[in-house]
C-alpha cells in the first residue's frame, strides 16, 4: 500500500515541476538547488513546504499523476475562455479541433517498463486534441506508446456543431458514426481499401486542385452496418507537396474547396507539439517511473497553458516562446506580469480595473 507524500504538498510539487518547465531545469537537483538556493523568495510564488530532492522525488513516484491532468483541465478550460473570440481563419468555422498523436521517446536503460516493440526502444504517447481559436489544447491524454489512435475517439469529449480535423489513423467507422450522431462534423483522410460506391457527383474546377467532390455510401457489410448514412468524399490535389488527399467528412453544404482548407489546418497540432518539444522539458526526466514521467508531460502542458493564459491576459504581441524566455530570466522577482510587459503594453490596459496587478504573479494566479 503506498503512503502519501511526505513533507511536500500536491501544490508545491505542482510548482516545482512548472518551475522546472519554465525555467529549463534539468533534473530534480537542478530545480532543487535552485529553489533552496532563493528560499526567501519563493515563498512569493506560492511554496509553503520545505522542498528537498528526496521530498520531490517521492511526491513524483507516489502521489498520482491524475492530480495534475485534473489542474490542465481547469487551465484549458480558463484559456479557452480568453481565447473564445478569436478565430483561426474568418472563413472556415469557429468551433474546430485538430487531433492528433505523438510519441516521446525515452530511454529504455532507464525506462524498460516503457518498452515499444515497434521502434525496440521504450517510449509513451501523448494524445492532444487542439482548439484553432488560439491554438491551446482542449483535450489531451497520455498512454502507452502502442496505444491506437482511433481508440482515443471514444474518449474524446463531443461538442454539438463542431469540426473535428482526423488523420487516417482515425479512421474508424464505429467511432466516427459516435461523432455524426452528437450532431459533431469530422473530416478525415481516407484509406485505399475503403469500398464504396458513388451515389451522387457533384462538379469541380480542376484548377483550384480539386479532382471530385460526390456523395458515397459504404458497401462492406461492416462498414454498412457500422456506418449507414452517406459521407462525402473529397478528392484534392496538393501540387506545391505533390500530396494526393481523399477526405470524407459528414458536412454537406460546406464548399469542397473549404473542407481541404480545414484538413490544411490539422498541421497546427503538428507545430504544436514541436514547440512543446523544443521548449520544455519533455527531453529529459525527473524521475523513472511512470507515475514521474506522466506527470511531467501533465506539468509541461500546464506550462504552455499558462503563458498562453499570460499572452492573452497582457494582450501581448510577443511570441509564447519570447514569454517564456523573460519569465525564465525573471521567475524570482516580485513583479507583476504585465510590468515584466510594460514596454508594449497599452496605457488604457495598464489602468484596466480587471488587470490586478496581485493576480498576475506567475505561479500564484
Amino acid at each position: 500500500m503506498k503512503r502519501p507524500p511526505r513533507g511536500l504538498s500536491a501544490y508545491d510539487q505542482f510548482l516545482a515541476l512548472v518551475f522546472g518547465q519554465l525555467t529549463y531545469r534539468e533534473g530534480l537537483r537542478d530545480i532543487t538547488c535552485c529553489l533552496q538556493n532563493r528560499r526567501r523568495l519563493i515563498y512569493h510564488a506560492g511554496f509553503r513546504g520545505t522542498i528537498s530532492r528526496t521530498n520531490l522525488a517521492y511526491a513524483n513516484h507516489h502521489r498520482d499523476w491524475r492530480v495534475f491532468g485534473a489542474v490542465a483541465q481547469i487551465l484549458m478550460r480558463r484559456a479557452a475562455r480568453l481565447y473564445q473570440a478569436d478565430r483561426a481563419d474568418p472563413d472556415l468555422p469557429q468551433v474546430v479541433f485538430a487531433l492528433d498523436s505523438s510519441i516521446i521517446a525515452l530511454s529504455l536503460e532507464l525506462f524498460p517498463w516503457a518498452y515499444y516493440a515497434r521502434s525496440k526502444h521504450a517510449a509513451m504517447k501523448l494524445h492532444l486534441m487542439l482548439s484553432l481559436q488560439g491554438n491551446l489544447p482542449a483535450w489531451a491524454a497520455v498512454t502507452e506508446a502502442d496505444f491506437p489512435d482511433m481508440k482515443v475517439l471514444d474518449e474524446v469529449p463531443v461538442v454539438e456543431a463542431a469540426y473535428y480535423i482526423l488523420d487516417r489513423g482515425y479512421l474508424d467507422f464505429v467511432r466516427l458514426f459516435r461523432l455524426h450522431r452528437a450532431k459533431a462534423f469530422f473530416v478525415v483522410r481516407n484509406k485505399a481499401h475503403v469500398k464504396f460506391r458513388v451515389v451522387k457527383s457533384r462538379p469541380v474546377d480542376k484548377r483550384t486542385g480539386l479532382r471530385c467532390d460526390q456523395t458515397i455510401a459504404l458497401t462492406t457489410k461492416w462498414s454498412v452496418k457500422f456506418y449507414p448514412e452517406y459521407l462525402r468524399r473529397i478528392v484534392f490535389y496538393d501540387s506545391a507537396n505533390q500530396v494526393r488527399l481523399v477526405l470524407l467528412t459528414n458536412q454537406f453544404t460546406l464548399p469542397a474547396l473549404l473542407i481541404t482548407e480545414l484538413y490544411r489546418k490539422r498541421w497546427q497540432v503538428e507545430l504544436f507539439f514541436k514547440w512543446i518539444k523544443q521548449h520544455l522539458r519533455l527531453r529529459s526526466f525527473f524521475g523513472r517511473t511512470e507515475n514521474a514521467v506522466r506527470s511531467q508531460v501533465w506539468s509541461a502542458i500546464c506550462a504552455y497553458l499558462m503563458v498562453a493564459i499570460v499572452k492573452k491576459r497582457l494582450k501581448t504581441r510577443k511570441t509564447l516562446n519570447e514569454i517564456l524566455q523573460i519569465v525564465s530570466v525573471s521567475v524570482f522577482e516580485q513583479t507583476p506580469l504585465e510590468e515584466l510587459f510594460a514596454t508594449e503594453t497599452h496605457d488604457a490596459e495598464l489602468t484596466d480595473p480587471n488587470n490586478n496587478p496581485q493576480k498576475l504573479l506567475l505561479l500564484n494566479d
